[in-house]
């Protein structure tokens, strides 16, 4: 397995092949805060791409995954992912949602299956407190949390960090500040370790980062009237360039026993929406551009190099596959079903595929058996879509009248969905 890491502007390959060993490996889990298909290299969807080449080496060292679904906004997702719940049993459907305390999140579940075997820990955005929360994560079960309580910073040189309970002033280039901590965690654990880390890019606002870590040219500080485009590509830059700086700082033996998942919270926000995407199909939306992102995973145990696999996989199945990767002994649990045997031969892993959303104005769910997709609202409103004619979903079938074979889907996503929701 080639990996190609560098913080240069120019990078140079340098292969490193995973050795074998029989510890358990390092997990690191990089969650990219608004960034979809359109954004990312290695996807048809979108005409600008970031430069992205450590990215771009997690993804072709590893296995793509297609069909990866998560939640139309960024607190939803990560609740699915740290609880392997889907978010009508947490409470957790939107952006600022709580999650109880009570919820045995990912990082314990580890601790508690493994006995203690991991430093487990997570560095970055949070957002699962509500706006105005003093909660320390580290009471939850995690035994590290530094980061950004907020959804957003509101200005990635002037923004407050978060650690051991308190709040300080930040002046460093958030993305850096982040991947500074994270290496510094990592340096003093002396086991195996689970890292979420959570950078805050490329959310709003709209801040040029460092000149050395983009190649967006000479920015000018962003105003509305600019092109908003250049400085989101500029951020997804950056957060690749720390990516790489903190890959660089593993030794070629950790590198080669530590699996990376790579993914984006939600789709890309919409004054950034690429063709065949719109501002209305993407990032706050259970269509495709809002719920279907990048997901890649290499490392130690990830045969399918290269590979693209079109699985149904939702959010929630990382809690599962996360703790089966630690050396937990189940394989689902809660929502959570794990694919951990993907990673190394093809198989059918779900038959259906879920995600929802509530901003306050009623609940709406999503339901994909893998051709056809169902979106319906508490009210009644209803759209269904031939994904595998229609991957953009241009034409709403319900506008016209179902044959007897998408009448026959429809009813088993609607069966699917009561069952999901019993």
């Amino acid at each position: 397995m080639g990996m190609l890491f560098s913080c240069q502007s120019d990078p140079v390959a340098e292969t490193i092949e995973p050795t074998e060993t029989t510890s358990p490996p390092n997990i690191l889990l990089i969650i990219a805060d608004d960034m979809g298909k359109d954004a990312t290299s290695g996807f048809d969807e979108g005409s600008d791409k970031p430069t992205t080449p450590h990215i771009d080496s997690i993804r072709n060292s590893g296995l793509t995954f297609t069909n990866f679904w998560a939640y139309p906004t960024c607190s939803p997702s990560r609740a699915s992912i740290i609880t392997g719940k889907y978010g009508y049993r947490t409470g957790v459907k939107w952006a600022d949602d709580v999650m109880s305390s009570s919820e045995t999140i990912l990082h314990r579940y580890i601790t508690e299956q493994t006995d203690s075997a991991y430093a487990t820990a997570l560095i970055g955005k949070w957002h699962l407190s509500g706006p105005k929360s003093t909660q320390n994560p580290e009471d939850l079960g995690m035994d590290y949390f530094a980061g950004i309580m907020n959804g957003a910073v509101p200005d990635y040189y002037n923004w407050r960090l978060a650690e051991n309970g308190q709040e300080s002033k930040q002046t460093e280039y958030a993305t850096e500040k982040i991947t500074d901590l994270s290496i510094n965690w990592i340096n003093e654990q002396e086991k195996p370790w689970f890292l979420w880390l959570a950078y805050n890019a490329p959310h709003t606002p709209f801040h040029v980062p460092p000149a050395e870590m983009h190649s967006q040219g000479d920015l000018p500080d962003y105003t509305e009237d600019a092109e908003p485009l250049p400085y989101y590509l500029a951020a997804i830059e950056a957060m690749d360039y720390q990516i790489g700086r903190l890959l660089e700082n593993l030794s070629e033996e950790e590198l080669a026993n530590t699996v990376i998942i790579f993914l984006g919270d939600n789709g890309t926000p919409n004054q950034v929406a690429q063709h065949p995407f719109t501002r209305m199909t993407v990032k706050g939306t259970l269509y495709q551009g809002g719920v279907n992102t990048p997901m890649f995973i290499s490392g130690p145990g990830i045969s399918r190099v290269g590979e693209a696999d079109d699985n149904l996989i939702t959010g929630t199945d990382l809690f599962a596959t996360i703790s089966e990767i630690a050396g937990a002994s189940i394989s689902e649990i809660n929502d959570s079903k794990s694919f951990k045997s993907l990673l190394t031969a093809p198989a059918i892993h779900r038959d259906f595929q879920y995600s929802e959303m509530n901003k306050g104005d009623g609940d709406s769910w999503a339901i994909n058996d893998g051709q056809y997709k169902l979106i319906t609202d508490v009210n009644g409103n209803e759209e269904m879509y031939n994904l595998s004619d229609d991957p953009y979903e241009k034409t709403n079938l319900q506008s016209g009248t179902l044959d007897s074979d998408q009448q026959t889907a429809k009813s088993n996503l609607e069966n699917e969905l009561s069952k999901i929701r019993d």
